[in-house]
């Protein structure tokens, strides 16, 4: 049974950002991102987690921002993660 060819959609140009140290877009190589699945305002559960996804080859780390508390999580998440976290804030511009 012969499989058939594959088409790629011709890619539009986009502009490169930088999620901390990992540039993403503009023909920036493909970064992970994963989420962890803690609440964040338990500190250590939650970096234990982003450390095991960082050593599984994470580039970018997602965590919840959906409390204040664990808004509050995050100074103790950000300064000790090896990758970037991006903050879910589940539409509450006043967490972000």
């Amino acid at each position: 049974m012969t499989r058939p060819a594959v088409v790629l959609a011709p890619r539009r140009p986009t502009r490169q950002v930088m999620v901390g140290s990992v540039p993403v877009g503009g023909g920036a190589p493909i970064s992970v991102q994963s989420m962890t699945t803690t609440q964040t305002a338990d500190v250590e559960g939650t970096l234990t987690q982003i450390y095991a996804l960082a050593a599984a080859g994470a580039d970018i780390v997602r965590v919840t921002c959906n409390t204040k508390e664990a808004s509050e999580g995050l100074r103790g998440i950000v300064p000790r993660s090896p990758v970037p976290i991006v903050a879910d804030i589940h539409f509450h511009v006043e967490r972000a």
